[in-house]
């Protein structure tokens, strides 16, 4: 019955003397030795101190297992303070004071707080990186080429870090964003080249690289080193496409405007090729009409060249005429002699005789007309005087006219106008001798430049200027002696007077009034013309000069230069003043 109570734990308070008191009874019962009851109260003994001590191992172990925690959590709570490096944020616990278990709890809250924001540093350092990876790549070119994420650096999460991380994705973002623009720059000009040239431009961009192509979305189109790279050789060697097509083009247009002009062509054929000739005078950024410069439009452009050129060949005569009149013409403009019968002949010699390719005969009147046009170019400035010279000329001999007019001075219609001009060729007439001077230099200067002689439709101009000078100086001469014989005259009525009075003159007879009509070299009241008397003389001298008759040059001024006979002068002194009859 007491043993039952003592295996029953619910039977009263069971402890280890209640435990070793009924042990005691028991042994008292049984009868037990005291050698054995000492035996085995050794042996319970020691299986107590084995208890007692396994118990304090477990606790020693959890102890340094409390303590191994605590210091890795320390030192886990200061890495992940120096790598986020930002205590301003968290509440740190400072104090070591507590229990370990009291210190672990204390440490505990910052450190989940810490890991935490570590885990959002990291997934920001990744996100930023990832970006700045695969921008690089697209720069590199090799944006396939990279998988997974880039290794975050955990030993260094700070704010300071991400921040750089930052500023260098918004440059390389700047970076593709002007890259892009290039790429898309470059991709609009081979597409307006490719328009103007008449090429493919799927085929042309794609070539370069596909992500060009338009359905493409913009940000995934390739800005690498090598896209841009090819894309500007591309643009270069179109644009030099460009420009070799249009140099062909404008050679072919001004081809065809010569053969047109040679040939006459009618406007209606000449306006099927506007699309041709309106780029003759086109700089190469000024084509941007589509297909402007295609193949098949030049390849239409030479086909249209050959065919005339056979054409021109089958019209040789007709053109060489042409040109042959053309420089007729120049030389007429410049006052060159020559002769135009031989040169035809000439021409008619050579295309019968089929010694010269009709191309090198034109080629030949091409390069004489340009050396007329040199040499009208350099006759242009003695020319211009010449012509100022002959005007200033035809002025002086309409006021000759004029000043011989009786009734110049009467109120009759246009007299006012008659009499300006009077005072504005007397100014003219004034200056007369300084141009015949710097005419005079300027031919010398020509001649001596040159080695030849200016000739004016085939007359030495400084022997025209020699002789006019001469003849100016004889009229002054004539002048100065019509002058003396009337001061004699007016000398010898005075005196006549002095010895038998005066009487009245006889009266004058009447007759009709002498009237200045028109001139060799005028037109109706008093106006000249552009052509003096002495072209005339100078058609004469020039049809001498040609039949081989003429012994001596004629003279080549006008008119009025020549010297006044003594009947007309004698009636141009009548017409101004009175001269009383010698005794």
């Amino acid at each position: 019955m007491a043993v039952t109570e003592a295996e029953n734990p619910l039977v009263g308070e069971i402890t280890c003397g209640s435990l070793l008191q009924k042990l005691q009874e028991i042994w008292d019962e049984v009868g037990e030795s005291d050698e054995e009851r000492d035996k085995m109260l050794l042996q319970i003994e020691q299986e107590c101190l084995d208890v007692y001590k396994r118990k304090v191992e477990q606790a020693a172990k959890s102890r340094a297992q409390l303590l191994q925690a605590l210091s890795d959590a320390k030192l886990e709570l200061s890495t992940l303070v120096s790598a986020l490096g930002d205590k301003s944020f968290i509440s740190i616990p400072e104090t070591t004071l507590g229990t370990i278990n009291e210190q672990l709890a204390a440490i505990a809250p910052a450190l989940e707080q810490l890991l935490k924001q570590k885990e959002e540093r990291v997934k920001e350092f990744s996100d930023v990186q990832s970006q700045i990876q695969k921008i690089c790549g697209e720069i590199a070119g090799n944006a396939s080429e990279q998988t997974g994420a880039p290794a975050v650096d955990e030993s260094d999460l700070s704010l300071k870090k991400l921040n750089e991380y930052q500023v260098k994705l918004q440059e390389l973002q700047k970076e593709k964003s002007d890259r892009l623009h290039k790429v898309l720059e470059f991709v609009s000009t081979v597409h307006d080249l490719c328009a103007v040239l008449g090429m493919d431009f799927f085929s042309t961009v794609t070539e370069v690289h596909p992500s060009l192509d338009d359905t493409t979305g913009v940000q995934s189109k390739s800005i690498s080193n090598d896209t841009l790279l090819r894309l500007a050789e591309t643009v270069s060697v179109l644009n030099e496409d460009k420009k070799q097509r249009l140099h062909k083009l404008q050679e072919l247009a001004t081809q065809l405007v010569d053969l047109w002009n040679l040939m006459d062509t009618p406007e209606e054929e000449r306006i099927l090729f506007d699309h041709v000739t309106c780029h003759t005078s086109a700089s190469v950024d000024g084509v941007t009409v589509p297909g402007a410069l295609a193949l098949d439009l030049i390849e239409q452009a030479e086909v249209e060249v050959e065919r005339l050129d056979q054409l021109k060949a089958s019209r040789m005569k007709e053109i060489a005429f042409k040109k042959q009149v053309e420089l007729e013409e120049i030389f007429a403009r410049a006052h060159i002699e020559i002769d135009p019968e031989a040169a035809r002949e000439k021409i008619m010699a050579l295309i019968d005789s089929g010694n010269v390719e009709p191309t090198e005969l034109l080629a030949d009147m091409d390069n004489q007309i340009a050396k007329a046009k040199e040499e009208v170019l350099s006759r242009k400035e003695i020319l211009d005087r010449v012509e100022k010279w002959m005007s200033a000329c035809e002025e002086e001999s309409w006021l000759e006219d004029y000043n011989r007019d009786e009734n110049r001075y009467n109120s009759s219609r246009g007299a006012h106008l008659n009499l300006k001009r009077a005072e504005k060729a007397r100014i003219l007439v004034n200056k007369i001798p300084g141009m015949v001077d710097t005419l005079v230099a300027k031919t010398r200067a020509w001649e001596e430049d040159r080695g030849i002689s200016f000739s004016y439709d085939g007359v030495p101009l400084l022997a025209m200027l020699d002789e006019y000078a001469m003849l100016r100086q004889e009229r002054e001469e004539e002048k100065r002696r019509l002058r003396d014989q009337k001061k004699y005259g007016e000398q010898q009525n005075t005196e006549q007077e002095a010895i038998f009075g005066s009487k009245p003159s006889p009266a004058r007879p009447s007759g009709p009034k002498k009237v200045v009509g028109p001139r060799a070299n005028g037109g109706t009241n008093g106006t000249p013309s552009r052509r003096l008397s002495l072209n005339a003389t100078q058609n004469g001298s020039r049809s001498a000069t040609k039949d081989g008759k003429r012994d001596s040059m004629k003279l080549a001024a006008p008119a009025n230069f020549v010297a006044i006979s003594k009947e007309d002068a004698a009636s141009h002194v009548s017409g101004t003043d009175p001269v009383p009859a010698s005794p």
